[in-house]
């Protein structure tokens, strides 16, 4: 199959991206880690102990980046829609995050531990049509805020990533409902063109 023009240009910019040489150089699955490496050199999310959600994991980048900070005492659980590596330290359930069945054994899984941090990644396929895409997306970031809702314990925190559109101020007034403070966080390894950034929910009521 023939690559178009443009695809030809992702792709040699993908080879070319610095956080793309620096992921292979140390070991990341992704360029994403250093996305959550920055915001938590920023603002100590993660530490030794830590007990944490990672939703919409794969390929794992987040999870390899929790694994290494939680330590021995704590445990990074992580779900997708998509196959994912072993990342060790790591419990993972394969399945549709939307879909009842698969939160309650999400939920099961977590044992009826209370959660110190829910992080979520989550983005849906892109369809090329932005008001479905934008639709989809919020429906995402909505299911991670109710499932924070449900699981953090108080004074938990919650990071997630958005892409800015109609939604995203209503989105914005339910996280500041929910915890003592909201902030923005637009990564350096996040692509300039990208419409996406982060909001970060600390301390839960």
């Amino acid at each position: 199959m023939k690559r178009t023009k443009s695809s030809n240009a992702w792709l040699q910019e993908h080879v070319n991206d610095h956080w793309v040489q620096m992921a292979k150089k140390d070991g990341y699955r992704a360029r994403a880690a250093y996305k959550l490496l920055e915001i938590n050199d920023k603002d100590k999310l993660i530490r030794q102990g830590t007990i944490l959600a990672d939703l919409g994991s794969t390929p794992g980048s987040w999870s390899q980046v929790a694994s290494r900070l939680v330590g021995s005492n704590g445990r990074v659980y992580a779900i997708d829609i998509l196959p994912m590596d072993p990342v060790p330290g790591v419990d993972f359930i394969e399945g549709d995050f939307r879909e009842q069945e698969v939160l309650d054994r999400f939920v099961e899984l977590l044992g009826g531990r209370e959660l110190d941090l829910v992080i979520s990644d989550m983005a849906p396929n892109i369809s090329g049509m932005s008001a479905i895409d934008q639709a989809r997306s919020f429906h995402l970031t909505e299911l991670a805020l109710d499932f924070a809702r449900e699981h953090l314990k108080v004074g938990g925190n919650f990071l997630v990533k958005v892409f800015q559109g109609s939604e995203f101020q209503s989105y914005l007034k339910a996280m500041r409902e929910l915890f003592t403070e909201v902030a923005t966080r637009k990564p350096k390894a996040s692509r300039d063109r990208s419409s996406e950034i982060y909001l970060l929910g600390k301390g839960r009521r």
